[in-house]
């Protein structure tokens, strides 16, 4: 169901979001584990994008799943400036011809931990980098309202057992256990991903940034994270716990 996108490919994205290397990684993770599910539902023909995320990208992976699935994709946001931003990044993708992504509709609501303004059930409803910022009793609004307005939901969220990766971001987390008690996911659809085999915090000139899209040493490097990330999940259950930035749950099976 999905184009067959790698890390390089990925990496333009996050560029375009003023992102780096572990953005990129972090959305070919994603992919592999949103692929498989998404086949055993129909195509989705509406998308929500329920919040954009607190500081680390603009969900622009989530912008080209719409895109690639042919759903007409509305986002939900209480930040004009998140919107401004998402808006400026698909500009530079589409002026550079590198990714011709859908025209999202746009609904700036109140607040995001309850966006009752849409007020329509969605196909698919997806959420990254969201539910850690909001508190107990607004989680569970959240949650809430997304599993009654979406057919199938993905919510991803930071890793609350992987401090050295929510210290060093600055955001809160969840873990695993709170997430598969706001949803209603079975147990082999929740769990632990995105576990680059690098340390959190590399950060890189604007430069270096640039060369890793045409230099050939970091074409390879790219190549090889691809291939690593296909063998995340035979890595022990418990080094993933503590080493994975990200927890999911994808509802219904």
């Amino acid at each position: 169901m999905l184009t067959s996108y790698t890390v390089k490919d990925l990496y333009a994205l996050a560029l375009a979001e003023g992102e780096g290397m572990g953005t990129a990684y972090e959305y070919y993770a994603k992919r592999r584990v949103l692929e498989p599910w998404l086949g055993r539902h129909p195509r989705p023909k509406t998308m929500l994008i329920a919040g954009l995320p607190e500081r680390y990208g603009l969900s622009l992976d989530f912008l080209l799943l719409g895109t690639e699935l042919g759903a007409d994709i509305t986002i939900v946001d209480e930040r004009p400036e998140s919107f401004q931003r998402l808006f400026s990044a698909r500009e530079a993708l589409l002026s550079e011809g590198l990714y011709q992504l859908s025209a999202p509709n746009t609904v700036l609501v109140a607040n995001g931990a309850n966006p009752m303004e849409i007020g329509q059930p969605f196909d698919l409803v997806v959420s990254s980098e969201v539910l850690q910022r909001l508190d107990a009793a607004e989680r569970l609004t959240y949650t809430t309202f997304i599993q009654a307005t979406g057919n199938a939901a993905a919510l991803f969220a930071p890793n609350a057992d992987n401090p050295a990766h929510t210290n060093r971001s600055g955001l809160a987390g969840l873990h695993l256990s709170e997430i598969q008690e706001l949803t209603t996911a079975d147990a082999g659809l929740t769990g632990y991903l995105d576990m680059p085999p690098f340390p959190p915090g590399i950060t890189r000139s604007e430069e270096q940034r640039e060369q890793a899209t045409t230099g050939s040493f970091e074409n390879l490097v790219m190549w090889g994270l691809g291939h690593y990330a296909r063998h995340e999940n035979w890595v022990p259950r418990n080094l993933r716990k503590t080493q994975s930035h990200i927890v999911y749950s994808l509802t219904p099976a």
